[in-house]
């Protein structure tokens, strides 16, 4: 396994290693002289060199969130879809079927327009 200098993990020393790879991106002059002119290599030395400070953040206990009660919420959403629907009026049906019937004598007289043929509701095309 790779040496990591003092970090104590790979995923810290990654993020340390990117962190300071952005700021020698931005301008930054390296700590080390390095054959490698790749930034992201010079920061991984630095890193493991140990010549990147760092501190490790604890949580203090007001910061944690205990929640009070673990519960289920896929009831409460079916539960609101259904209040929702219940909601929809009969005025909202008759505007949707309206709208139907609608695009549905629009299809019709564009089948007439085309064909020149008129059509009946439940009955065969009929050629003239």
């Amino acid at each position: 396994m790779k040496s990591f200098g003092d970090i104590d993990s790979k995923f810290r020393f990654v993020i340390l290693a990117s962190k300071r790879a952005k700021e020698l991106l931005t301008g930054a002059k390296p700590r080390i002289k390095s054959k490698s002119k790749n930034p992201i290599r010079i920061a991984q030395n630095e890193v493991a060199q140990g010549l990147i400070d760092f501190e490790i953040i604890q949580h203090k206990e007001e910061d944690k969130v205990i929640p009070e009660e673990e519960v289920f919420i896929g009831e409460e959403v079916k539960e609101e879809a259904k209040v929702k629907e219940e909601k929809r009026t009969a005025e909202e049906e008759k505007k949707i079927i309206e709208g139907k019937k609608a695009k549905k004598k629009t299809v019709k007289k564009k089948v007439e327009q085309k064909t020149g043929k008129k059509t009946a509701k439940g009955k065969k095309k009929k050629e003239e």
